[in-house]
Order: C-alpha cells, then sequence, then structure tokens
C-alpha cells in the first residue's frame, strides 16, 4: 500500500529488499524516522486516510501531472458554489501566481437556502472567506475537512448568540450545513489537501458564494428584496470578481460591521 511513490506504509519507510525489512522495522523502533515530523506520517497512521491514499494517490499525481503542477510544491484553494452544488478545486506549483482549475466536486446533499448562516440549527451552508482548519481522520462520515466557522464577520453578524459551529466538508450524503462528498470524493480530497499542508501550506483557504457573482451587481434586486442580505452578498462579490479576473487570491479583512472588504496591503485571510 503506498502512500507516495516507492513509499510503503510499515513506519513509512521506503521500500526495499525484503530480506532487509525486519531490520528496518525493528530499528524504526529504536529511533525515531524523519517522516514522523511530517503532517502526512502523522495522518497514515489512522487506517481510513491508509484506505484513501492506497485508492487515489496515483491517480492524484498523475490529474496534477497533467496541469503541470508537482503534487510536492502545489497549493491548493477550494471555492464552493451553493446555487450549482459544486466545489471547486484549484491549484498551483509555489512559486506560482496563477490557480488552475483542477476539478469540480458534486455536492451530494444541500440544506438550507441560499444565504448565510446566522444561527445554530438553521441548517444553512456558510457564505464567506474561510479556510480549512481542522482534518477529522476518524470522522462519523468517514473523513472530514473543518471549516473556520464562525469567523469575526460571522460573530458580528449573526442573529444568535448562539452562531453554531462544527462545519465540515465530509463523506457520506447526509447534511445540516456541511458539504457531503460521498466517501468516494471525500477520500481524494482528502488526499489532496493532506498533500498541500504537508508541503507547507499552513492555510487552505475556501471561499463559499451562494451562486456565480460575475453579474450580481448588475441587477442585485433580481436576487433578492432581503436589503440585510443583499448588502453582505455586496461585500462577498469583490473578492468573487477579484479571482474571476486575476486567478489569483484577494487579500481580505472585515470591517467594524461585519462586512468583508478586498485589501490592497499585505494582510492575512480573516481567522
Amino acid at each position: 500500500m503506498k502512500i507516495g511513490k516507492n513509499i510503503d506504509l510499515i513506519g513509512a519507510i521506503p521500500i526495499i529488499n525484503p530480506t532487509f525489512t525486519l531490520i528496518i522495522i525493528a530499528l524504526s523502533f529504536m529511533v525515531t524516522p524523519i517522516h514522523s515530523q511530517s503532517f502526512k506520517y502523522d495522518q497514515i497512521k489512522y487506517q481510513r486516510v491508509r484506505v484513501a491514499y492506497n485508492e487515489n494517490y496515483d491517480f492524484i499525481d498523475s490529474m496534477f501531472h497533467e496541469k503541470s503542477i508537482d503534487i510536492n510544491k502545489m497549493n491548493i484553494f477550494l471555492r464552493a458554489i451553493k446555487s450549482e452544488r459544486k466545489l471547486e478545486l484549484y491549484a498551483k506549483n509555489k512559486n506560482d501566481s496563477i490557480y488552475t482549475l483542477i476539478k469540480s466536486y458534486d455536492f451530494c446533499f444541500f440544506s438550507g437556502e441560499l444565504g448565510p448562516k446566522r444561527a445554530q440549527g438553521d441548517m444553512q451552508i456558510p457564505e464567506g472567506f474561510y479556510h480549512i482548519d481542522r482534518f477529522n481522520p476518524s470522522s462519523y462520515f468517514f473523513l472530514s475537512l473543518g471549516i473556520n466557522y464562525p469567523n469575526i464577520s460571522d460573530r458580528k453578524l449573526a442573529n444568535s448568540r448562539d452562531v453554531g459551529g462544527d462545519i465540515f466538508i465530509h463523506g457520506d450524503c447526509v447534511s445540516i450545513g456541511c458539504i457531503p462528498l460521498t466517501d468516494k470524493w471525500i477520500k481524494e480530497l482528502y488526499v489532496i489537501c493532506v498533500e498541500a499542508k504537508n508541503n507547507g501550506q499552513s492555510k487552505i483557504p475556501i471561499h463559499l458564494f451562494p451562486f456565480r457573482m460575475e453579474d450580481y451587481s448588475k441587477n442585485r434586486l433580481r436576487y433578492s428584496a432581503e436589503l440585510s442580505r443583499l448588502k453582505f452578498w455586496d461585500s462577498l462579490a469583490n473578492g468573487y470578481n477579484y479571482f474571476e479576473v486575476k486567478k489569483q487570491l484577494p487579500k481580505i479583512n472585515i470591517n467594524a460591521y461585519g462586512f468583508y472588504q478586498v485589501q490592497y496591503s499585505d494582510v492575512e485571510i480573516p481567522q
């Protein structure tokens, strides 16, 4: 079972002549392997992650190679379009500036309606600018990737003191505000995210939009009659369009009222 080219899962050591396997295994208990310091090494201790690697790594490697992206040097970006039930995966080599669309995953199930999440139990999938903040290799839904909801914007604009939490991209086909992809596709995406983080990408951004926003500003009232919702969507549109035009990630700030703003100074994606 492989976790990468010519890598065996026993202690994450290189595959060698079987004659020496017992010696290497014995030594692995005496000396801390250099791989033990890696994020990937910690993840593949879990059986479900090993299954995901075994089923998907070779295909993932070739998929990125076809896009001229080195899986060992890649950064990734996720973007969800709720109206289309799509989760898009973009990637680039670390030293490149432009992201390339790699593929789109279909939501297996959708809860709530178009519009942001504002309270615990409202069934809404959030909207806004986030990042992956948790990897759960022992999820109830096979594997899952946590989204850092609620962020500062969500707390400022909440309808309730309890804004909820625990929003994930996960397996299976059920949701009360998460993005389920089925077990098959979460295995693939999980491996890709592990590889990106293991490469040194400390934050994997995920932007969640109600719909494609290229034409939103031209006819806002066609999308909703609720002015508070339109004002929030206004604050999403500039970030969406920035990426559409440049294929680079915008730098985003949150103002005192909780609305998103594209910044042109060196600021971080909101926590």
